[in-house]
């Protein structure tokens, strides 16, 4: 009998801590710009562009695109390497990050950049069995689920737990975001070396999740 899938939840919630704590960090360094929230980088670059209070309209583009490509890096490297897909695109996160971490001493122009393309990267992770639809570094498309999901509960609907694993990604997002800025305080930019090691270990986690999953669903060679 083929075993269950691994639960994926924690995992989500997992990677959504870990977005918040580098997501923490760059507000703090960079000041009011972000290597996860985009939404946030495109209104600064906006009033930037549009003459507005306070600059910063190169950097806002800048950790956009290297998000965007992040997330296109992932995608490939999750096709090129379908079995263990999710592991190979939080793999591809984690270098972007130690990238980011060997860089933040020197240049914060560079480091930046390569921890947004990481935070893109990061949602390369999908529900092996698709259950999941959910944003994991940015919480706004999950705060709308779960208004959604509330509402559907409060109007008798089919499920009334469903904005459970909504409120948990924000909730653990937000932790991570607290714990991001107490870490930065008390290491600076050695913060993002415990960034790369959390990010590695949920890594080594999905391969050898995905990995067993593979060789149970995999037909036996004996008779």
């Amino acid at each position: 009998m083929q075993p269950p899938p691994f639960p994926f939840l924690p995992l989500a919630a997992a990677i959504a801590a870990l977005a918040g704590f580098v997501d923490a960090y760059a507000f703090v360094r960079l000041g009011n710009f972000f290597v996860s929230f985009m939404s946030g980088n495109a209104t600064r670059g906006g009033v930037a562009l549009g003459g507005g209070y306070g600059g910063g309209g190169v950097l806002a583009l800048s950790l956009v695109l290297a998000f965007l490509a992040g997330v296109m890096l992932a995608a490939v490297a999750a096709r090129r390497f379908e079995r263990v897909g999710a592991a190979a695109a939080m793999g591809l996160a984690t270098l972007l990050m130690i990238g980011a971490a060997v860089a933040a001493g020197a240049s914060a122009a560079l480091s930046m950049p390569l921890l947004a393309a990481a935070t893109g990267a990061m949602n390369g992770v999908r529900a092996p069995d698709g259950g999941l639809s959910a944003g994991l570094t940015y919480m706004t498309g999950n705060l709308v689920r779960l208004g959604q999901s509330l509402a559907d509960a409060l109007m008798g609907g089919a499920s009334r737990w469903a904005w459970l694993p909504y409120l948990l990604l924000w909730l653990t997002f937000v932790g991570g975001a607290v714990a991001g800025t107490i870490v930065e305080r008390a290491l600076g930019d050695f913060t993002l070396w415990y960034a790369a090691l959390i990010a590695a270990w949920l890594a080594l986690l999905l391969a050898g999740r995905m990995g067993r999953g593979a060789e149970n669903a995999a037909p036996s060679s004996r008779i």
